[in-house]
C-alpha cells in the first residue's frame, strides 16, 4: 500500500488533542435554552425572539445595530450572547470567483476551512465539522493533520452565517441564495454527533429557531459510524446521507478507511439500506477514484452488486476524481479508467453522477490551506 511520503500513516483516534469548550454562544442554545437564559439575564422572554430574528433573518451578530433592543441592554447582551467565535485568515477564490475558499482561526488558535460554491441558480457551502480529522484516511489532507478537536454548535452556524452574508453581498459574483449545506468539509460529522444535530435543527427550524432551510437541501458525509447513521435516522429532518465509501470490498477499505476495521462494508451499507428506509431520502455513495488502487472495472461491478443485493433505486454513486494533496504518492484515476468505472455501475443499473469539482487550483481538498498555513510557522 502507497504511504504518506511526509511521514508516518496517521492513527486512527477519537479522542482530541484540545480539551477547552468556546465561549457560549447564542447559536449553542435551542428555544428553550434561551428562555431559561433570559430569565438569568433578567430579560423579557421575548427579547431572545427579537435577537434570534435579528441572527437568523437579518444574519445580525452585532446587538449594537438591534434596534430593536433597549439601547442600555445592547453591550451586555453583545458581551454574553456573541462572543467572537470565527476570525477571518485568508479567502482563495478559483473558478472565476464562483468559488471562494475560507480559513478560520477559532478562539483557541485551530484552524478549520470552509468552500462556498455558486452554481447558475444558488450556492452551496461546504462546512467543517472538526478542527482536523482522527479517522486517518491516508489521501485525505485533513486526516493527515491529526484530529484537535470538536466544533460547537454555534462555531459550525457561524460559518453558515458568514456564508449567507457572502452569497447576499455577491461576493460570488452576483448576490444569490444559499441553499445547500453539505458537512464534506473537516472533520467527522457523526464524531461530533450531538453539536452537528444541533446545529442540523438551527440550520433548518424556521424562523426565530433557525435559518429556516429545507432538509433536503443539508448532506452529512461519513466514513461509515453505523452507530451514528442510525442516530441521524432518528432525528427526524430528512436531510441526505452520504457514506464516504471509497471500496466496496473489507480487503481494501481495510487500508483506505480505518474505521472499516470496526464496522465492516456489509454493515455500513446495511445502515445507510435503513437510514433510506427510515427517511425516505436516497443514499449517496461517495467514491474517490485512486489510480490503480480503486478504480478497478471488476471493483465497480462488486458495488453495483453490494448495493442491488439491498433493493434497488434507493442509492446514487458519486465518483469524484482523487484531489491530489501535498506530500503524497496518491493521484487521480485516467479518464479512461474513470470512464469505464462509471459505465459498469450504469451498466448494472446503478444511478451514477460524477461530482463536480471545485477549486482545485486552491488546494480544494479540506485541510490543504490549515497545512499550508502551519506549515509556514514552521518554517519561520
Amino acid at each position: 500500500m502507497p504511504v504518506v511520503e511526509s511521514g508516518p500513516r496517521p492513527v486512527l483516534t477519537f479522542t482530541a488533542q484540545r480539551r477547552g469548550k468556546p465561549p457560549r454562544h447564542f447559536a449553542d442554545l435551542s428555544v428553550e435554552e434561551r428562555k431559561e437564559l433570559a430569565s438569568e439575564l433578567d430579560i423579557p422572554g421575548f427579547r431572545m425572539d427579537q435577537i434570534a430574528r435579528q441572527y437568523f433573518v437579518h444574519r445580525n451578530a452585532d446587538t449594537s445595530q438591534m434596534s430593536d433592543l433597549p439601547a442600555s441592554d445592547r453591550e451586555r447582551l453583545g458581551e454574553t450572547l456573541f462572543p467572537p467565535l470565527l476570525e477571518k485568515v485568508r479567502d482563495l477564490e478559483a473558478d472565476g470567483g464562483s468559488t471562494i475558499k475560507t480559513l478560520w482561526k477559532l478562539y483557541d488558535g485551530a484552524m478549520v476551512e470552509s468552500v462556498l460554491m455558486r452554481y447558475p441558480d444558488r450556492a452551496t457551502l461546504c462546512v467543517s465539522s472538526q478542527a482536523g480529522c482522527g479517522m486517518a484516511c491516508p489521501f485525505c489532507a485533513t486526516g493527515q493533520q491529526g484530529f484537535t478537536r470538536n466544533l460547537s454548535t454555534a462555531e459550525i452556524i457561524e460559518q453558515i452565517r458568514h456564508a449567507h452574508l457572502a452569497c447576499e453581498r455577491g461576493d460570488l459574483g452576483e448576490p444569490v441564495r444559499l441553499t445547500n449545506i453539505v458537512f464534506m468539509g473537516m472533520g467527522e460529522p457523526l464524531v461530533n454527533f450531538k453539536a452537528v444535530f444541533a446545529s442540523l435543527h438551527r440550520m433548518c427550524d424556521p424562523a426565530p429557531a433557525g435559518f429556516g432551510m429545507s432538509a433536503r437541501g443539508v448532506t452529512v458525509s461519513t466514513v461509515g459510524l453505523v452507530p451514528g447513521i442510525d442516530k441521524l435516522g432518528d432525528l427526524g429532518l430528512p436531510v441526505t446521507l452520504a457514506v464516504s465509501l471509497h471500496a466496496p470490498d473489507d480487503g481494501l477499505r481495510d487500508e483506505l478507511i480505518p474505521i472499516n476495521s470496526r464496522f465492516k462494508v456489509a454493515e455500513l451499507l446495511d445502515a445507510a439500506r435503513r437510514y433510506f428506509v427510515k427517511t425516505g431520502r436516497r443514499v449517496s455513495i461517495e467514491y474517490a477514484l485512486i489510480k490503480d488502487m480503486n478504480d478497478h472495472e471488476w471493483r465497480a461491478k462488486a458495488l453495483a452488486d453490494e448495493l442491488n443485493r439491498r433493493g434497488h433505486g434507493w442509492a446514487h454513486v458519486n465518483p469524484i476524481p482523487l484531489n491530489p494533496t501535498p506530500g503524497s504518492v496518491w493521484t487521480s484515476s485516467t479518464r479512461r479508467s474513470q470512464d469505464v468505472f462509471v459505465k459498469t455501475l450504469r451498466d448494472n443499473g446503478i444511478q451514477t453522477t460524477i461530482r463536480d469539482t471545485r477549486g482545485s487550483d486552491i488546494d480544494g481538498a479540506c485541510g490543504q490551506l490549515a497545512a499550508e498555513l502551519v506549515a509556514q510557522k514552521g518554517r519561520g
